[in-house]
C-alpha cells in the first residue's frame, strides 16, 4: 500500500520534519463499517473496540453496534454487539466496556459480550463520549444539552452544566479533561475549571492523550490536532471536504492513531512522528 503523508498546515513539506514538527503517515484503512463514530485500543486484549451508529446519529432505530478489529486493521467481528441505537463514546473499567448510546449507557462484559446493563439518563438528549477514573466513576458528555454527567454505582446526577457543545472526555491524573466547544478543559475536583488550549476551528470532537502533558484532538468536520502541554497546538491534518475525524483512538506503545471517517464508513491507522 503507497503511505500517505500528512503535513502541518501552512504548506510544510518534506523540509519542515527536520525542524521537528510532528506527522502523520497512514498505515491502514479497514472499509465498510457502517457510520463509526469512536475508536477504543483496548491494552488488555489488544484489540480495537469501533462503535457503529449504522443509521441516524439521533435515532433509537436498533441498528447501531459495535465491532471489534485486529491491530493490523483486519475484522475480527462486525457484529460483536447488535440492537443499539446510536453508539458514540466507548471507555473500559475492569474487563467492562461503557458505551455511550443517545440517552443510555450500555454496560458490556468484554469476555462474554453480553450486555450486562443498561443505564438511562434522565434529560440526556445525546449522549457522546465516556471517560472513567481510576476509581470507576463514570463521565459522560452531552453535547446537545450542553452537560457532564457522573455515574456512581449505575446512578447518574448531573456532574456540570454550561459546558456547550461538551464532546471529548479523558480522566488523566486526578483530572477531568473536556472539549467544549473550541476549547480544552481542565476541571479538577472541585469543578473548578481552566482552559488548556483554545481555537479548534470546528469544535472539539475525540480526545487522547499521548503523554506528558500532551494531547491528540480531532474535530468533526476533518481536523486534527498536537496539542501542548503549555496549551500551543499544531494542525497535523486538514482533510475538509474529504473525510470526517471523528473520536479517535491511540495506542501509546506504537505511537499509533486510529481514525474513524463517519460518514466514509471506514476506520484509518496513523503512525504519529
Amino acid at each position: 500500500m503507497m503511505k500517505r503523508f500528512f503535513f502541518l498546515a501552512l504548506g510544510i513539506g518534506l523540509a519542515g520534519t527536520a525542524f521537528g514538527q510532528r506527522q502523520l503517515t497512514e498505515l491502514w484503512e479497514t472499509k465498510n463499517l457502517p457510520t463509526p463514530e469512536s475508536v477504543l485500543f483496548s491494552p488488555g486484549n489488544n484489540v480495537l473496540y469501533v462503535s457503529l451508529i449504522d443509521g441516524d446519529a439521533m435515532g433509537k432505530d436498533g441498528k447501531g453496534g459495535v465491532a471489534i478489529l485486529n491491530l493490523d486493521g483486519s475484522v475480527k467481528t462486525v457484529d460483536w454487539i447488535t440492537g443499539m441505537d446510536s453508539p458514540k463514546g466507548l471507555a473500559i473499567y475492569k474487563d467492562m466496556l461503557y458505551v455511550a448510546d443517545l440517552t443510555s449507557v450500555s454496560v458490556i462484559d468484554i469476555i462474554t459480550g453480553n450486555e450486562i446493563n443498561k443505564i438511562e439518563f434522565p434529560g440526556a438528549v445525546m449522549l457522546n463520549d465516556v471517560t472513567i477514573d481510576d476509581n470507576g466513576v463514570v463521565y459522560v458528555s452531552d453535547t446537545r444539552s450542553g452537560k457532564i454527567y457522573q455515574m456512581r454505582n449505575n446512578r447518574p446526577t448531573v456532574y456540570m452544566e454550561n459546558t456547550k457543545s461538551v464532546n471529548g472526555l479523558k480522566y488523566v491524573n486526578g483530572a477531568l479533561y473536556a472539549l467544549v466547544g473550541p476549547e480544552l478543559w481542565k476541571i479538577d475536583s472541585n469543578k473548578k475549571s481552566t482552559v488548556v488550549a483554545k481555537g479548534f476551528e470546528l469544535g472539539g470532537d475525540g480526545l487522547e492523550p499521548v503523554g506528558n502533558g500532551d494531547f491528540l484532538v480531532t474535530c468533526w468536520g476533518g481536523l486534527v490536532y498536537y496539542v501542548k502541554a503549555d496549551g500551543s497546538f499544531e494542525k497535523l491534518m486538514d482533510v475538509r471536504g474529504k473525510m470526517n475525524t471523528a473520536d479517535l483512538g491511540f495506542q501509546p506503545q506504537t505511537n499509533t492513531v486510529y481514525i474513524p471517517t463517519f460518514n466514509n464508513n471506514s476506520v484509518k491507522a496513523y503512525k504519529l512522528n
